[in-house]
């Protein structure tokens, strides 16, 4: 057989070029594996649901060569790391077999291959584990693949069927749904290419679409997903009523999502608790190893201390962020939509700006007009930015830190280079709570507080726009219903009602009016906020009204979907703000207790060592010395300042993942609790 392959789609990187290293290997593979084995079929059903276009031949083939090279290397490095060790005598072997041997030759055997045999040892398991790492990462890629894809359909299918539904309350027939589906990739995603698959399999190999609905319903990775087609596929073999199916469909993963959202939230109460727990180990951890560094017998080092402040911290605050992550995902879509493309012109002249100059950027370098139009379009938008820098920074957050992280650096090296900021550790102990501000409060100010207040800027400007979405749909629906066209609809709503959307209605009006066709005018409003549910709201208003005007049935629908959008955000606001409060008063206990630790215990062990000579009594001043020889006030108060300062950046970060999802979103906490922890830290040293 051959075991040639198209790799121009779906490897993304794993494909191409590696042909030869899987034919290489095809004897090995032919001989290791059965054609009909369940681990080779999982694998072929994993690649065709992580849409990756290669066999499942030359796959695992690469896979092995992949995995012979690493455990080659390995092996190879686990003979010299076994050499260095044993051979040169580093690690000494007294003793292989651990009983005794009454044959001299034997004996003598044994202690010839002794050293030899624990270098092949040692090699052998590197190589073995080099193989495993090698061939284990590349059978788990259509693995992981699967899974994301798996997780995003599951995400977007409720929103996916609201949007059939509509589209058979406008008229569309069964097969106009499942393409006007497969055509709205950048909107629905994942489930949109399980629908082109349809589509193409239709169009391009003759198979008729009951037969395609059939092979994706066994091939799409969401198990809710085949359910609904394989639902699908009755109703259509069966001639019942489409309509009625995917309005019973929209209901139930409505509920459905109502219900994964409440366990979302119940498993992040849980991590919170989790969370409350684990901040307070290093806490105590150090308070231990505090009291028994007093004690002379202890074996506590101050590497002990430092691996807890500067490991252990921020150790349960990434693995904490890690585990959120696998529970709390951000919604799918960037919120941009495309006019398809029939309209390539129109297409590029969206999101236009300093950073895309839009249709002249396809045209220069053939002739030199192009290349002069370019330049003073480019000074244009230049001299834009420049007169309207704050919405330039609105738009784009993370451009500030172009202009912050320089002049952070900056800062701190004038301060380096005269003197100011502590350049060693010693000078860093003699003036802890001013070092700390110049190396690490200045940058985080400087470079932190510009991004959080025009990101919180940013997401404020756009999230207004559908703050009455729902409210304004069922208006406009109303407004469909007494027989006023859909660009009539949007005249009276901005008429009626106040708010930003009702500008945007306006506006669009507006447009249309001067020659912009509703659809492009609909999608330029869209991509000026880019919100994936606008997005999601908006290919369906301009694929049903390209049907008819007529369309109340459809803006009911929608509002309805944005109504359910807006209780499942509203219990996740509210469930949400008890975790923030439960992490921010967890930062506030450590900072109260190791507050309470550097002037009740430590200031005051401190002094008992400066008085002891004045109390009388040789015995008692001994005690006291024994006692607090051992304390380093000045690093002890260090640590417990770069402790509180870390657990004040983690905690804010968590909280506004928490929150939106989005560790941006927690720098306006994490400046917070970083200004409480300075304030209360310099009141206390």
């Amino acid at each position: 057989m051959s075991l040639q392959t198209d790799t121009s789609g779906g490897g993304d990187g794993v494909t191409g070029g590696s042909d030869v290293l899987g034919e290489t290997f095809y004897p090995l593979y032919d001989r290791l594996f059965s054609e009909d084995g369940e681990f080779v079929s999982d694998v072929e059903t994993k690649l065709a649901q992580a849409r990756m276009t290669d066999t499942v031949e030359l796959y695992l083939s690469r896979a092995l060569g992949i995995g012979f090279i690493s455990g080659l290397a390995l092996w190879l490095l686990g003979l010299l790391l076994g050499y260095g060790l044993f051979a040169t005598g580093l690690i000494q072997v007294d003793e292989i077999i651990g009983f005794p041997v009454s044959s001299q030759a034997v004996l003598e055997l044994i202690e010839t291959l002794r050293v030899p045999a624990l270098v092949f040892v040692t090699g052998l398991v590197f190589g073995s584990v080099g193989f495993g790492l090698g061939f284990g990462s590349l059978v788990a890629i259509p693995y992981s693949r699967a899974s994301t894809r798996k997780r995003e359909i599951n995400m977007l299918l409720t929103d996916s069927v609201s949007f059939m539904y509509a589209l058979s309350v406008g008229g569309l027939n069964q097969l106009e749904i499942i393409e006007a589906m497969a055509q709205a990739d950048d909107t629905y995603g994942e489930v949109a290419l399980e629908f082109q698959s349809i589509v193409k399999e239709t169009e391009y190999f003759d198979i008729d679409y009951r037969t395609a609905i059939r092979k994706q319903a066994l091939e799409t990775p969401s198990d809710e997903l085949s359910q609904f087609l394989t639902d699908m596929l009755s109703i259509v073999n069966s001639g019942g009523d489409m309509e009625s199916f995917l309005e019973d469909k929209k209901e139930k993963h409505m509920r459905t999502a109502k219900q994964e959202q409440e366990l979302t939230l119940e498993t992040l109460e849980l991590f919170g608790e989790m969370y409350m727990t684990l901040s307070l180990f290093p806490l105590l951890l150090i308070i231990i190893m505090v009291v028994m560094q007093m004690i002379p017998q202890a074996e506590v080092t101050d590497q002990m201390l430092y691996m807890t402040v500067y490991g252990l911290i921020p150790l349960i605050g990434v693995g904490f962020l890690v585990l959120v992550s696998t529970v709390k995902h951000d919604e799918p879509g960037d919120g941009y939509l495309s006019m398809g493309k029939t309209e390539q012109r129109i297409e590029t002249q969206q999101d236009q700006g300093v950073l895309n100059l839009g249709l002249i950027e396809q045209f220069t370098g053939e002739y030199s007009v192009f290349d002069r139009i370019k330049n003073r379009e480019g000074t244009y938008e230049t001299k834009e930015v420049l007169r309207r820098p704050h919405v330039f920074f609105r738009d784009n957050p993370l451009f500030t830190l172009a202009l912050t992280l320089p002049a952070s650096l900056v800062i701190v090296s004038i301060a380096m280079v005269n003197g100011s900021a502590p350049t060693s550790w010693d000078q860093l102990l003699g003036n802890a709570v001013w070092g700390t501000f110049i190396y690490v409060y200045v940058p985080l100010y400087i470079m932190a507080i510009p991004l959080a207040i025009f990101r919180e800027w940013n997401v404020r400007h756009r999230n207004a726009v559908v703050s009455q979405l729902s409210e304004d749909l069922r208006k406009l629906s109303s407004s469909n219903d007494t027989g006023l066209t859909l660009l009539e609809s949007l005249k009276s709503v901005s008429e009626t009602t106040s708010g930003k959307l009702a500008n945007e209605f306006e506006m669009m009006h507006t447009k249309i009016n001067y020659g912009t066709s509703l659809k492009q005018a609909f999608i330029e409003f869209n991509n000026k906020y880019h919100i994936p549910r606008l997005a999601r709201t908006t290919r369906l208003i301009t694929e049903a009204q390209e049907a008819s005007n007529q369309i109340s049935d459809v803006l009911r629908t929608a509002a309805r979907t944005s109504e359910n959008h807006d209780d499942i955000e509203r219990e996740r606001k509210s469930r949400t703000l008890m975790q923030v409060v439960i992490i921010i008063m967890t930062f506030m206990t450590v900072l109260a207790v190791i507050a309470i630790l550097k002037t009740q215990f430590i200031d005051t062990m401190a002094g008992l060592e400066s008085t002891g000579g004045d109390t009388g009594g040789g015995g008692g001043e001994l005690a006291q010395a024994d006692l607090s020889d051992n304390i380093q006030v000045d690093m002890l108060s260090v640590l417990f300042f770069h402790a509180v300062t870390m657990q004040a950046i983690i905690s804010g970060m968590i909280c506004g993942y928490i929150r939106d999802a989005d560790l941006l979103s927690g720098l306006k906490y994490a400046i917070i609790l970083a200004t409480i922890a300075l304030v209360g830290w310099t009141l206390v040293a």
